[in-house]
């Protein structure tokens, strides 16, 4: 037995022995090379190489918390509301031999209540938006981005509205001239849908034929930037009966640094008149203060002469932001807008509105910002019997991450 058992021991031995020298005859396979994210320092902070390829990519995003107190025009009217907005954003740029090649996306995410859904009873929304999306190659932009009738330097902080053409996102298919030394010139062909005002049931409001034809000349330099702006746009009449209308617009927005006060403290303006393209001067529809100070915008309408009119107005906005300590600032700001409807039909009259707010924010930390603002508003309408209360209180308080 003893014998049988050394028999086996052996033969395994052996086998093993053979199997050991053939393994060492084969080839060693190496680990494959662990490829590491590199930062791409080029276009600033946050951006690092995609693995395998030369495209440097961001990721950002925002978290907003904001709570608002509307005085209501009615009792079927909210007077608070809550809202909290997410936001994911995407920023591919590669350099190539004709310029940058750049992509964006950026999704904004919405959950609102209140004031912030509806005007009137208790509601709730929520939604996705595709709020930005666009290439850009060489001087060419194409997709959804800021207008380029706004100015996108301004250094303004309003959060309650003013009356201006205040960053609104446009489908655009736009070209950017650069001449350098910080002058630009853009041309664009941007979605007349988002400044169409309403129109009257008369004239009602048509498909589009065109779309808005926008244009800017700007200059940006290290005290600040200042924009040129024109529009030309389309009121078209649903009905045959009406001839369509052009619209149009011009203005500047201005923004200035202003170090000799604080580091970080800046001063601007923005000044607009439209005709027959109210959206421009930053009207969505009617503008309402109480139950009994309200004011109709449309940027085309049927006279009293039974002639197509359209309407014509002017804004002037404002504000200026000042740091009371690194971590701490405050803005002020206002705006005045004017409309007038020539040869006006019955039920619709020229008004003025002007508004005031002012707010102060906290930064503890980077990225993290906590602020309240107030602002008043006064609404003027022609007609109105003297002594209606036309004044309105609005306040805010948001907390904001960014990242």
């Amino acid at each position: 037995m003893k014998l049988v058992k050394s028999l086996f021991l052996g033969s395994v031995a052996g086998l093993a022995a053979v199997a050991g020298a053939q393994a060492a005859d084969l080839p060693a396979r190496k680990a494959a090379a662990v490829e590491y994210v590199r930062v791409c320092s080029t276009y600033g902070a946050g951006f690092f190489y995609i693995p395998g390829t030369e495209t440097c990519l961001r990721v950002s995003g925002r978290v907003r918390a904001e709570y608002q107190y509307l005085e209501p025009v009615s009792r079927a009217s909210n007077s608070i509301g809550f809202r909290a907005r997410g936001r994911v954003a995407l920023d591919a740029r590669t350099a190539t031999a004709y310029g940058l090649l750049r992509a964006y996306i950026r999704m904004e995410m919405d959950r609102n209540t209140g004031v912030y859904a509806s005007g009137a009873g208790v509601g709730a929304a929520g939604s996705s938006n595709l709020a930005q999306a666009y290439i850009q190659f060489g001087g060419l932009t194409a997709g959804r981005t800021t207008s380029f009738f706004a100015n996108g330097d301004l250094p303004n902080e309003n959060i309650t509205t003013l009356r201006f053409y205040d960053y609104p996102d446009v489908n655009v298919l736009a070209y950017t001239f650069s001449f350098g030394n910080g002058f630009s010139a853009t041309l664009s062909l941007e979605d007349g849908a988002s400044t169409i005002v309403n129109n009257d049931t008369l004239f009602g409001q048509g498909g589009q034929r065109y779309p808005d034809l926008v244009g800017n000349v700007k200059y940006a330099g290290t005290w600040g930037s200042v924009q040129v702006s024109g529009a030309l746009h389309q009121a078209r009449s649903i009905s045959p009966a009406f001839d369509s209308e052009l619209g149009w617009s011009i203005g500047t927005q201005i923004g200035f640094n202003l170090p000799m006060l604080g580091a970080g403290d800046a001063l601007w303006l923005a000044a607009a008149y439209a005709d027959g393209a109210l959206g421009y001067l930053g009207f969505s529809g009617n503008v309402t203060n109480t139950s009994d100070a309200s004011a109709s915008v449309f940027d085309a309408y049927i006279g009293a002469d039974g002639d197509v009119e359209t309407a014509s107005g002017w804004q002037i906005a404002g504000g200026l932001r000042h740091y009371w300590t690194p971590t701490i600032r405050s803005a002020v700001h206002g705006s005045y807008a004017s409309v007038e409807f020539d040869d006006a039909p019955v039920g619709l009259a020229d008004f003025t509105e002007w508004r005031v707010g002012v707010n102060t924010f906290w930064t503890p930390v980077s990225g993290l910002n906590i602020g309240v603002e107030a602002l008043y508003a006064n609404l003027d309408v022609d007609g109105v019997t003297a002594g209606i209360d036309d004044d309105r209180w609005e306040a805010r308080f948001r907390i904001q991450r960014d990242f």
